[in-house]
């Protein structure tokens, strides 16, 4: 199934050009600087129950392709009397899997089949059960459990997504264990930063547990976010993430910070005041990453939960997640001003919206030294979507002003598939500008590497 030209240029002295810088960084160890596998994978090594809950039900990419050509949710093993065999959710899987040529889900799904299972023949309803059968032989044996892959992928280092609440548990245990795989927690808190969402005040008294400081005041709640990410850091932590709808900051007087927390710890904001409380503290976590060297993420551009129902029903990460337009310039400019230029401030940016690339996002993170772009996000984690990011960031941002590459991935078995196009991609981008004269051989080969691995490490402090 795997071409080995698979997303060169079709020019032959450019494809050329593409396979020999590739060639040089395909076997690169696998630097994973954001994602949402589980720890508790890394914790226990314990081994996947089946393929259809490796590659069907927790992945949303592949939820919402088959829903959306008519396949229920309980078809795919989710919610309320969901189907439990999960042979016959592969089954489903597989007589829809046609749906997805074109995709990067087709790739990377095709992708971890042959590379890492030996399946080679396309899914369909005719090879589900023996495709199936090899899976689940697989999943038996010790090198596919998660430190097999781990170990399999060439993985370096692997960031997964906590969230204030966490117990970091499972980071304990992984840190407690001898092995030696190296995963990393992020400092998530979206739970204590975002009024809007259900159980607010009951998370507020929570995070006052975790943390051991009393909440119920502005300075005592910036306090505990300060005791977590010190927690987080304990244990690995370089990063923090923060999944906003827009980028607006704000940078209120102390008194006007501490009044507004009060109304939002109580349930009395007034409209309007849910958004301006959460864009006052992405500036209170540039201020806390200026002092404690965590790099800032941001990643804004989602329309969350976009069906009411789906949600209700199913709940959240479902698949109805869905881009919407976004500006930065002026909604940044508030908390550049207030910490923007400070030494160990880093922020890097993503976004669903594309047409902020050229616009916005390159011509800021080619001026402002704290702020870096992260990579093509989500829906454009693809080659034609890594494409017209580079295209339209570089010729402003350069390279060196980009985070390299994450996976963002919930399903382990895409994480070296999804470096493996980013790779490909970037290598034939690299090609064309050789062959276009905008850029030597030699400085060519060198970026490459810069690209498939580097960047992420600077980037996100992994040294």
């Amino acid at each position: 199934m795997l071409h080995p030209d698979r997303l060169f240029p079709a020019d032959e002295t450019t494809r050329r050009i593409a396979r020999a810088l590739y060639e040089t960084v395909a076997d690169l160890p696998i630097v994973s600087p954001h994602g949402h596998t589980d720890p508790r994978w890394w914790a226990t090594n314990e081994a996947f129950s089946d393929p259809a809950t490796l590659f069907v039900t927790p992945d949303h990419y592949v939820t919402r392709m088959l829903v959306s050509q008519g396949v229920p949710f309980e078809a795919l093993g989710i919610g309320a009397g969901a189907e439990a065999d999960p042979r016959t959710i592969w089954r489903t899987f597989a007589a829809h899997f046609h749906l997805f040529a074109g995709t990067p889900s087709k790739l990377w799904i095709e992708h971890a089949l042959e590379t890492v299972f030996g399946v080679t023949e396309r899914l369909s309803a005719a090879t589900a059960d023996d495709a199936y059968n090899r899976i689940a032989a697989c999943l038996r044996q010790d090198g596919f459990r998660p430190h097999g892959l781990y170990e399999r992928f060439n993985i370096e280092v692997i960031a997964t997504t906590d969230g204030a609440l966490d117990d970091l548990a499972w980071h304990r245990a992984i840190r407690n264990s001898g092995w030696a795989g190296r995963v990393v927690p992020t400092y998530r808190p979206d739970a204590v930063t975002d009024p809007d969402l259900l159980g607010f005040a009951e998370n507020l008294e929570k995070f006052a547990g975790l943390s051991g400081i009393d909440t119920r005041t502005w300075d005592g709640y910036l306090d505990a976010h300060r005791a977590r990410r010190a927690a987080f850091r304990e244990l690995g932590a370089t990063a923090t993430d923060h999944g906003h709808a827009t980028p607006r900051t704000a940078d209120l007087s102390k008194s006007e910070a501490a009044s507004l927390y009060e109304r939002a710890r109580s349930g009395r904001l007034a409209a309007g005041e849910a958004e301006l409380f959460r864009a006052q503290m992405l500036t209170e976590m540039a201020r806390m990453s200026a002092e404690d060297g965590l790099v800032m993420q941001l990643h804004c551009g989602s329309h969350r939960n976009h069906s009411r129902d789906v949600l209700a029903a199913y709940g959240r990460d479902r698949g109805f997640d869905i881009p919407a337009p976004v500006s930065f310039t002026e909604a940044l400019k508030p908390m550049l001003d207030a910490v923007g230029m400070a030494p160990n401030l880093r922020v890097i940016l993503f976004t669903l919206d594309e047409s902020t690339y050229a616009r916005e996002l390159a011509p800021l993170a080619g001026a402002w030294p704290s702020l870096m772009l992260g990579p093509p996000w989500w829906f454009h984690d693809s080659y034609e979507g890594i494409r017209r990011y580079r295209q339209q960031v570089t010729e402003t941002a350069g390279f060196h002003n980009t985070a390299g590459f994450n996976d963002d991935t919930r399903a382990v078995t895409s994480i070296e598939a999804r470096h493996d196009v980013a790779r490909r991609t970037d290598c034939a981008y690299l090609a064309e500008l050789v062959t276009t004269h905008r850029m030597d051989e030699d400085e060519a080969f060198k970026t490459a590497g810069l690209l498939a691995g580097e960047l992420a490490r600077r980037a996100y402090r992994l040294g």
